[in-house]
């Protein structure tokens, strides 16, 4: 009778200690993600073809964000230096941190909307609607929708693709995972013919850009182009924060869900429109990067477990990181020639996919654990 007794409190101790033990090392990626991205913010700094040092790359960012120290203003960097590292490879190293935070943000709400850790953003289609609206402004100038900039046309060519397979997804005022993954694929597929079509029928200087635009890059940042992301990622991490014991119902199950009091399909709603601003935000200034949302959240997951309150901080983080690397790779692995973001993402993304397609139980990885 002790011994049985015992069972069920040695079971709960084992439990706490497991959450110690992930909390723990949730802390610990959390710090060395923070620090390894300052350290790629500063040697992103230093590579280009203007010669800073990490040291000077260091000294130049800390000396605009303090201004009046005097031992940041020597007199040692020229004018030309200051504005190689503050106007284009600052902003570019942030462009590129935001928009790989919030592309694996939104595949980890993705992949719990649809239960199913195959899942990304663009399973939606909504990066396609975004690449729509955007070669319609390369191919045709910005009149032909009422004068919106690219950008603005890439995101309002998401925001239209999200409708879609929202209203697509319904069935019974409920929505069904399944009928959104299909309704994303076949909109993508569509509205990915629509883009070869038009990509076809232009001349061979839009094609170059909008095959840039396609491919994804960060190339083009500027101060001004980090205000949109970096508000959608806060304000998704925080939606996303607040929901995170509503996510780890929903992971488990619609019954576990609706016991819980929590309404399945609102919530899916939510993450729906949340996800897919998101994405289509990111895609208006930085282009097409994929698999970012399927790579990083399952990695973060098989690191610190599927509890969302310890899953975003190390997706957020580590998709920020993912997509530093990445830029700076583009950078430097065919110098002086730039490879596409999308690029690759692909080469490390297409592997994974297959390895976790191909993995016992990979349509239920890491879920309900």
């Amino acid at each position: 009778m002790i011994m049985d007794a015992q069972v069920p409190s040695l079971g709960l101790r084992r439990a706490a200690d497991v959450r110690v033990r992930l909390a723990r090392r949730t802390a610990l990626l959390c710090v060395a993600l923070t620090l390894l991205i300052m350290v790629l913010i500063v040697i992103s700094g230093a590579v280009g073809s203007v010669a800073v040092t990490p040291a000077d790359a260091a000294r130049l960012v800390v000396g605009h964000l303090l201004p009046g120290m005097p031992w940041m203003s020597d007199g040692s960097l020229t004018p030309l230096q200051d504005q190689a590292v503050w106007q284009f490879r600052l902003p570019r190293a942030l462009l590129a941190g935001l928009a790989g935070a919030g592309l694996a943000l939104a595949g980890a709400l993705m992949q719990v909307t649809v239960r199913n850790p195959l899942a990304e953003p663009y399973i939606l289609g909504v990066s396609s609607g975004a690449s729509v609206g955007a070669v319609l402004v390369i191919v045709f100038g910005s009149a032909v929708l009422g004068g919106l900039s690219l950008n603005l046309a890439a995101f309002g060519g998401a925001l239209a693709a999200c409708g879609c397979v929202w209203a697509l997804a319904r069935k019974n005022g409920a929505l069904s995972p399944t009928r959104m993954i299909l309704a994303g694929v076949a909109l993508g597929t569509l509205l990915s013919a629509v883009t070869s079509y038009l990509t076809i029928s232009t001349d061979a200087q839009n094609v170059v850009s909008v095959l840039f635009f396609l491919l994804g890059s960060v190339s083009a940042a500027t101060m001004a182009s980090l205000v949109g992301p970096a508000v959608a990622v806060v304000v998704a991490a925080l939606i996303a924060a607040l929901l995170a014991r509503s996510l780890n119902a929903l992971m488990t199950g619609d019954e576990s869900a609706v016991s819980l009091g929590i309404d399945a399909s609102r919530l899916r709603g939510v993450l729906l429109v949340v996800a897919s601003l998101l994405t289509g935000t990111v895609v208006s200034v930085a282009g097409g990067i994929g698999f970012v949302g399927l790579v990083v959240p399952h990695v973060a997951r098989i690191a610190v477990g599927a509890d969302h309150r310890r899953l975003l901080p190390v997706t957020l983080l580590g998709g920020a990181s993912f997509l530093m690397i990445a830029d700076l790779l583009a950078r430097t692995v065919a110098a002086p020639t730039e490879i596409p973001l999308g690029i690759l993402t692909a080469f490390v993304g297409a592997p994974f996919f297959l390895w976790l397609m191909r993995r016992d139980g990979a349509d239920r990885a890491g879920f309900g654990r």
